[in-house]
């Protein structure tokens, strides 16, 4: 039969109808809700048994089986050796990519890869995007005694078969990690194997995705656990080059930073680390320049990212740090508090603190990726989760009142550290920011947008810089007390009844958080506070710009609050002059 490839093959790839050859579920089939109406896909070397695994693995799923090799000979009529012989690996490669397409289009199925299959971005893209893709990694020493006795391998015809697949092994294993599933795989029987992909599909769980859509760019933001884990498969299709650096500071990196360097490394990223102070004294202006110098001599390249490791303090410097060396590296967020997975890492805001305020000296740089890793919070202080717990439910008090009830039902368990109360927390107060920020992405919108995401804030900073960022009071705590004071200012005023000022402060004492001045425990001057808001970055013409709700979920921004509204306010919590 004469060889047909090129454009007659590409013809064929897309109207051959497979449906004639579809086989019969067989009996003792699984139903696996993480497959969600998606193929499975099998990856891996040659000899790694992705045939024989991928036939088992589809019968107890119920699911046709297809070959992609298989596919190939009959879409174009001759054999992968001959097609090699005649038109050369790249007529091969465009061939097997434009079937691969093809199958993943239609209905689920379990598909084998040939090993070079999933080097190619292309198809790796169209495996996430309609597959879960599962590698089925196994020793040299085992895949050279499976493709010992075996002739139509074109990469093993000439040459020492051990060294070639030692050489492969060290090319695509790197790529081959970017699979959803892991499974290492020997000389085990078949239905063993088969068994272990069981298992492991049925262990996994998809990480929640949402989108950041903006007029400039869009990234993702995942929430999951295992992420650090994962960190290379999960930002390897998103970044320029697998280099990168990461900036933490001394607890995160004691915690968490050997997790992450390993799965960066699993996927063949080269990372180096810098290492800052922990806490809000190391956001200035000196350990900035320190970072950026260090960036300098590490030799970094304008597609070099930068990761930042760690709560809102590394994201805050090491984006801005990432935004102005080489006028602008790619960037990535792991955050690894409660409180920056639903704030700080997400919207571009990136700064320095100074003597005069917080935040003052900064940048709008968004992230290429976000990972929002629910592992990490399981080595939080209850201080720290409740902390981050305030800008949660602060997306309800904002713009969603349904949101605000269910914190209402649940905030308990996410401060208690209940995963799934977790995850589910983080999306949809990501969900809600991102909203906000695709709308208004620099903050230019004076009366709405962005600004509204500031509720409590002008409060909650004036706090904060009385204590001197210190670690005395932190940035939640700080928003937690802004949020009551900024919902009795808007009853003081007529803006809303006191009983939803009552609701808001009650739900914040209710997950064990100072709900009002008193509750700090501190004595605070009227004059002061006012002072510190006057410095604020949200001043405009002279004016103290507060955001005020009519109700919860109805916030709205205002710049014509009464100065001795504000200080009755303040004597009336206990201040002093």
């Amino acid at each position: 039969m004469a060889c047909q490839c090129g454009a007659v093959l590409a013809l064929r790839t897309m109207t051959r109808n497979t449906a004639l050859r579809e086989p019969a579920p067989l009996p003792e089939t699984l139903i696996l809700p993480s497959l969600a109406r998606k193929s499975v896909v099998l990856v891996g070397l040659m000899g790694a048994g992705k045939t024989s695994i991928g036939r088992r693995l589809a019968a107890r799923l119920g699911l046709p089986f297809r070959d992609a090799d298989a596919e190939i000979e009959l879409a174009a009529g001759c054999t992968i050796p001959e097609i090699f012989a005649r038109y050369g690996e790249p007529a091969f490669r465009d061939g097997e990519r434009r079937v691969i397409q093809r199958l993943l289009a239609g209905d689920p199925i379990v598909l084998a890869y040939g090993g070079g299959a999933f080097m190619d971005a292309s198809t790796r893209a169209a495996t996430r995007r309609d597959a879960v893709s599962v590698w089925l990694r196994c020793p040299v020493s085992t895949l050279v005694r499976r493709v010992a006795s075996r002739d139509n391998r074109p990469l093993l015809a000439n040459g020492d078969r051990e060294e070639t697949l030692r050489r492969l092994t060290e090319v695509r294993n790197p790529v081959y990690a970017e699979a959803d599933v892991i499974v290492d795989c020997g000389d085990e029987s078949p239905d063993f194997t088969t068994n272990a992909v069981l298992e492991s599909l049925a262990a996994w769980t998809p990480p929640r995705r949402l989108s950041v859509v903006l007029s400039s760019s869009a990234y993702d933001v995942v929430i999951g656990d295992n992420l650090l884990a994962r960190a290379g498969a999960l930002l390897a299709p998103v970044l320029p080059q697998k280099r990168a650096v990461v900036v933490t500071d001394k607890q995160v990196a004691r915690l968490h930073l050997d997790t992450l360097m390993a799965g960066l490394a699993e996927t063949g990223f080269a990372a180096s680390s810098i290492v800052v102070d922990g806490g809000e004294a190391s956001k200035t202006l000196e350990t900035w320049q320190s970072v950026v110098s260090q960036l300098l001599a590490a030799r970094v390249e304008r597609r070099t990212a930068v990761i930042a490791l760690g709560g809102g303090v590394v994201g805050d410097l090491a984006g801005f740090a990432a935004a102005t060396t080489l006028r602008g590296l790619p960037f990535v967020q792991i955050p690894t508090t409660l409180l920056s997975q639903v704030d700080s890492s997400v919207g571009g805001k990136t700064g320095v603190n100074t003597a005069f305020g917080k935040n003052l000296v900064g940048a709008f740089y968004q992230p290429r990726a976000v990972l929002a890793d629910t592992g990490t919070l399981a080595t939080l202080p209850p201080r720290e989760l409740r902390a981050g717990y305030a800008e949660i439910a602060k997306a309800g008090m904002i713009g969603d009142a349904g949101f605000f009830e269910w914190c209402e039902q649940n905030g308990a368990g996410v401060v208690g550290g209940d995963r799934d109360a977790q995850a589910e927390a983080i999306r949809r107060a990501c969900a809600f920011k991102a909203a906000v920020v695709g709308d208004d992405e620099r903050e230019e919108k004076p009366n709405d947008g962005r600004a509204l995401l500031n509720l409590g804030h002008t409060f909650g900073h004036a706090l904060e810089a009385e204590y001197g960022y210190d670690g005395g009071l932190l940035h939640g705590e700080g928003v937690a007390v802004g949020l009551g004071l900024a919902f009795k200012l808007s009853a003081r005023l007529g803006h809303c009844s006191y009983e939803d000022a009552e609701r808001v402060v009650s739900h914040i004492a209710s997950v064990g958080m100072a709900a009002d001045l008193r509750m700090l425990n501190r004595r605070f001057s009227a004059a002061t506070l006012i002072a510190h808001m006057r410095r604020d970055k949200k001043m405009r013409d002279g004016a103290l710009h507060f955001v005020l709700a009519r109700g919860i979920g109805q916030a709205f921004t205002s710049s014509d609050v009464p100065a001795e509204a504000v200080e009755g306010l303040l004597r009336d919590e206990g201040c002093g002059v």
